[in-house]
C-alpha cells in the first residue's frame, strides 16, 4: 500500500482487505518472535509497514464518517 493516497480519481482501497493484511502482518510478526536469533531489521520493517497499513485503515474509517458540524 506504498503511497496510497484517496482522491476522486481513485477508489478507496477496499477496507476489509487492509484489515485482512493487517492481521496477516500480526501474525507474521508474532510467528517471527518466536524464532531464536530471528532478524530484528525485518521485524523493524515488518512492524513499520503495519503502523503504515493502520494509520490509512483509520484515516478511510475516518472519512467515512459524516462531518456532522457542516
Amino acid at each position: 500500500m506504498r503511497g496510497a493516497k484517496m482522491n476522486d480519481d481513485q477508489p478507496a482501497p477496499d477496507l476489509e482487505t487492509l484489515k485482512a493484511e493487517h492481521r496477516r502482518l500480526d501474525s507474521e510478526i508474532a510467528a517471527m518472535q518466536l524464532e531464536p536469533g530471528f532478524d530484528q531489521l525485518e521485524l523493524a520493517r515488518l512492524k513499520k509497514r503495519k503502523l503504515r497499513l493502520k494509520d490509512l485503515i483509520e484515516r478511510i474509517a475516518d472519512s467515512s464518517i459524516p462531518d456532522l458540524s457542516a
